[in-house]
């Protein structure tokens, strides 16, 4: 009987290496598998969280990059470039984004968004002609990776960087060397998978996470919200309006028909309608005076007080 060589796989990822918590996994009883799989991912937050000083790195410069007109780009491939989609996508309707202000870049297009696409993600070719295509100098361009050193999301952060974009690297391998052009570097550690290589299991739970706090975070800085409330949201339907009217109340503390008059006299904008009912302004001035601060409630708010004092 012929005998194959065994294969020697260079491992350089934690994501890549066996978990010696879950070696019997495929022995266990269903609630045993779920509790194992559920103590992994409780490692996740600890892990996002010895990064946080450089997920702010980040978001300073996301914000930076917005308040000039600029827009923020995320760039991945596989469960990375899915997650970075998905962020993009729900930052519109729950902050009344502009559409362009984050752009998804996922390697294969959009058709790799539901099936595999082979060979996509080492293209790194492919990653920098999608930059060259759209990247303005100021532009802040987040790329996503497990490993670390996918083709096309370096190949994109390379690009980028030539074209004057400040680039930040979220990775799943703190082993891995900065890349060369990336301005910050994100490497949470979450240690071996629970099935090992499976990348969308405490690698992709740490990317959401990551993902979720940068772009929320950005979103607090730039003034999309009031205290802990989405007063940027967008009312596109019932469950969303009477939301909006609940978001008002909380606010300001007033009844339910001051807070729908209001809305109703500022055409349904929230941001006016709670200006006008906590500084007195009417809804005309109200407008105007968060146009001229960026539609920052706090910092309209704290205009209008100097301009009354």
């Amino acid at each position: 009987m012929m005998t194959v060589p065994r294969q020697v796989v260079h491992v350089d990822s934690p994501t890549e290496q066996r978990n010696p918590r879950t070696t019997d996994i495929d022995l266990m009883s269903t609630v045993g598998i779920l509790g194992v799989l559920n103590a992994e991912d409780r490692r996740v937050p600890d892990a996002v969280r010895a990064v946080l000083p450089q997920v702010a790195v980040a978001v300073d410069y996301a914000t930076e990059a917005l308040r000039n007109s600029r827009r923020v780009h995320y760039v991945g491939a596989g469960t990375s470039g899915r997650l970075a989609t998905l962020d993009a996508a729900e930052l519109v309707p729950t902050f009344n984004v502009p559409a362009d202000w984050f752009v998804a870049h996922h390697a294969g297009g959009e058709r790799a968004l539901r099936q595999a696409v082979e060979n996509a993600e080492d293209d790194a070719k492919a990653g920098a002609a999608e930059m060259n295509a759209c990247i303005e100098p100021g532009d802040f361009v987040l790329g996503l990776t497990a490993s670390g050193r996918t083709p096309y999301v370096l190949g994109a952060l390379e690009a980028a960087a030539r074209r004057g974009a400040r680039t930040g690297l979220v990775s799943g391998n703190p082993g891995a060397v900065q890349p060369a052009g990336v301005d910050v570097l994100i490497a949470v550690n979450t240690g071996p998978e629970a099935i090992a290589g499976s990348t969308r299991m405490k690698a992709g739970t740490a990317q959401k996470i990551i993902l979720t706090a940068f772009s929320t975070a950005t979103m607090i800085k730039l003034g999309r919200t009031y205290s802990n409330l989405m007063v940027s949201m967008r009312a596109t339907n019932a469950k969303l309006r009477g939301r909006t009217l609940r978001i008002l109340r909380e606010a300001t503390g007033m009844s339910a028909q001051d807070c729908s008059d209001a809305l109703a006299e500022s055409d349904g904008e929230l941001k006016v309608a709670l200006v006008h009912l906590l500084s007195g302004v009417d809804t005309r001035d109200a407008a105007d005076a968060l146009a001229a601060n960026g539609g920052h409630v706090r910092n309209t708010l704290d205009s209008l007080r100097v301009k009354a004092s």
